[in-house]
């Protein structure tokens, strides 16, 4: 980790050794998505640039960094680079309910906007497709589950989270398994195919437009525009115009 971090500050403070009377001085601004861990970044850069601690709140939920820092904070004294930590920037569209859990289960938005119990049958989908079976034993089962509304009284009665009468808060008990996967108790896995042949197919498509079939109304509305506007061009060019 310490090396891919090193890496990072290296390659910022290669902008002053290309031209130091340009770039007396190296400034960087921290773009990112909620709770991605930009200002664990810019912690971790200042650690070891200038071996000095925090300077960037850190948080477990969205929204630490509200605003964009007023002063830069130094990472690396010579040649000076400084970083500048900034609040998420969320993507004005999701492009289909499963990438809206994901960025949810990854703590991208706050809980109380989604579903914890929607995000937990997704989660438990998403273990038994890894193979991951670690809530087997935690929560002393018989065998793996892929029923959500069996899990959750047993997690509910594992965790002590009962309302009155004894009835089962299914909330309580979808955050707690939430939060578990988040804490690493389940292995650290991503939520993303990874694979080279989906990453292959993700960026074909994302540089052509027409194999998109997940497109908001105002995406789609903008690719009829495009493509009338080209047919235009091309018909005036063969009239001379």
């Amino acid at each position: 980790m310490d090396k891919n971090v090193k890496k990072i500050i290296d390659f910022a403070a290669d902008k002053h050794k290309q031209d130091p009377s340009r770039y007396p001085f190296v400034s960087v601004i921290v773009v990112g998505m909620p709770n991605v861990g930009k200002s664990s970044l810019i912690n971790s850069m200042r650690r070891i640039g200038v071996h000095k601690g925090k300077a960037a709140k850190t948080g477990a939920l969205p929204g630490v960094t509200r605003s964009v820092a007023v002063t830069s904070i130094k990472v690396l004294d010579d040649p000076p680079v400084y970083l500048v930590d900034t609040p998420g920037v969320m993507v004005p569209h999701l492009p289909d309910p499963e990438s809206s859990l994901k960025i949810a289960l990854t703590g991208g938005i706050r809980d109380h906007l989604s579903e914890e119990e929607v995000m937990a049958d997704y989660l438990l989908w998403r273990l038994n497709n890894f193979g991951n079976f670690g809530y087997v034993e935690n929560f002393k089962l018989s065998g793996p589950t892929d029923d959500i509304n069996f899990l959750l009284p047993v997690i509910s009665k594992h965790i002590g989270a009962l309302r009155k009468y004894g009835e089962y808060d299914l909330k309580a008990a979808a955050t707690f398994f939430i939060k578990q996967y988040r804490n690493g108790k389940y292995g650290k896995y991503t939520l993303d195919d990874i694979t080279v042949d989906s990453l292959n197919n993700y960026f074909a498509n994302e540089n052509n437009p027409d194999e998109q079939i997940l497109l908001s109304k105002n995406q789609k509305k903008k690719l009829l525009w495009n493509k009338k506007r080209e047919k235009r061009l091309k018909r005036w060019k063969r009239q001379g115009y």
